[in-house]
């Protein structure tokens, strides 16, 4: 048998930079210790002209501290349904090493129950969090009024 050839490489490949810089100092980061804490913060960065127009999912991203590192839109939607990959949410998570994140969305129906996606998606961002030690920590069902934790219902 012939010995095999090291043929030369001629082909490059992108090299990834992975970065992450806060812009707010981790003291002025608010903390997030209740679902009302997480609930307060979405609705005043969720855009209130569309909230009962177009559902849209969001993440509240969190340190070990439970401080807000941010928040990421994942997806927006129609009137009923948004798209949620769990990759692009994860993905965050881990680019801004959150220790936990919060999900939302929003039912512009007004209608505060969880259906059997909702639960669905939950349970699986759960046990993908788990592989990846990010803790999902509630679902947030949101309207301008009121909203629905997962966490406080027991369902998380």
């Amino acid at each position: 048998m012939e010995p095999s050839k090291i043929l030369p490489l001629n082909k490059k490949v992108p090299v990834i930079g992975l970065t992450y810089h806060s812009k707010v100092p981790v003291d002025q980061q608010p903390s997030v210790n209740k679902s009302v804490d997480a609930y307060n913060l979405f609705i005043e960065n969720w855009n209130m002209d569309t909230i009962e127009l177009q559902e849209e999912f969001s993440i509240l991203l969190l340190s070990t501290s439970k401080r807000a590192h941010g928040i990421f839109r994942v997806s927006k939607g129609g009137l009923n349904a948004t798209i949620i990959d769990p990759k692009l949410i994860f993905t965050a998570a881990l680019k801004t090493r959150a220790h936990a994140i919060i999900i939302a969305h929003n039912h512009p129906s007004l209608n505060l129950t969880p259906s059997q996606a909702d639960i669905n998606i939950t349970r699986k961002l759960i046990q993908a969090g788990e592989i990846l030690d990010i803790k999902v920590l509630d679902h947030l069902i949101i309207t301008p009024f009121s909203y629905y934790s997962f966490s406080e219902e027991g369902i998380i």
